[in-house]
């Protein structure tokens, strides 16, 4: 059993720890907040211009030609990866790495290993993993999940259209955390590029609305398109930047917890010592008592 002195050092250090614990989810729900009150903001709003792209383009029926949405066989393919720059968040990034590395896997299974892969990470756990891993990488935007803002994301968005449209990638997915509440996350995959809409996916683009279009409708759909790319791209960063925080903050509230239990166990374990260093005491006086009395 160990001494005293080592049972009492023990116990300063997880009272030191679940002191650290404690104090990084206070940290994490105040992040909470505003990250799941930004992205709650968004969700409507770009939900709204999805559905007005959509009537939109039913409406055309084709008429306007539309490069992010081009089609064409995926040899070189561009994957996304938004992870934390930090950690301490249970297994949130190593999930996302998972859902990344199937993507991939996929991928090659599909081209037979002929295609081209690059990781785009959003995140310096996300480029730590595959640059270690041998991936071929694109670390432009490393440090974007520090203070996630709209310019960062644009300028990401804008990038990855241009690659897209000079024939550089031929498809680009995102692999993200969509948000739900603090302890659930969804991990997810997106195809960022070619543009294909909600509607399309499931077979029922149809025009609701009439709109009067000015100046022209070729005019609008090469602002709108880019927009709508550019706000989705935000959207899965700030989902991924709330999860983050709320996967950390679960994640201390039961290291807390642990480091609880851990003391109560401790605190037993000190009070046996120190009843077993009395008992002994005890028993050497009455014994050197009991000597001198003979």
């Amino acid at each position: 059993m160990p001494n005293l002195k080592e049972v009492r050092v023990r116990i300063g250090s997880v009272i030191s720890t679940q002191q650290i614990t404690k104090a990084m989810k206070m940290v994490s729900a105040s992040k909470l907040r505003r990250a799941q009150t930004a992205i709650q903001q968004l969700r409507p709003y770009t939900l709204k211009l999805s559905a007005v792209i959509d009537n939109l383009n039913a409406s055309l029926e084709g008429e306007i030609e539309l490069p992010l949405a081009t089609v064409r066989p995926v040899q070189h393919l561009a994957v996304v990866v938004i992870t934390s720059d930090k950690g301490l968040c249970g297994g949130f990034n190593a999930n996302l790495i998972k859902t990344a590395r199937r993507l991939i896997q996929n991928f090659h299974d599909q081209t037979g290993g002929k295609g081209i892969c690059t990781v785009i990470p959003v995140g310096k756990k996300g480029l730590d993993f595959f640059r270690k891993s041998g991936h071929r990488i694109d670390d432009r935007f490393v440090g974007l999940m520090n203070h996630p803002s709209f310019d960062q994301s644009s300028a990401l968005g804008s990038a990855l259209m241009n690659d897209f449209l000079a024939g550089t990638y031929d498809s680009v997915q995102l692999v993200y955390s969509e948000f739900k509440n603090p302890v659930v996350q969804y991990y997810r995959t997106h195809n960022f590029l070619p543009m294909v809409q909600e509607a399309e996916k499931s077979g029922s683009l149809q025009s609701n609305t009439d709109y009067i279009l000015e100046p022209n409708a070729s005019q609008i759909i090469a602002e709108l398109i880019p927009a709508y790319l550019r706000l989705s791209l935000h959207r899965a960063i700030l989902d991924t930047n709330a999860s983050e925080h709320g996967a950390r903050m679960t994640s201390m509230d039961k290291a807390t917890e642990n480091a609880g239990e851990l003391l109560k166990g401790l605190k037993l374990q000190y009070n046996r010592a120190r009843q077993a260093a009395i008992t002994t005491e005890i028993t050497e006086i009455v014994g050197g008592a009991a000597a001198l009395a003979g």
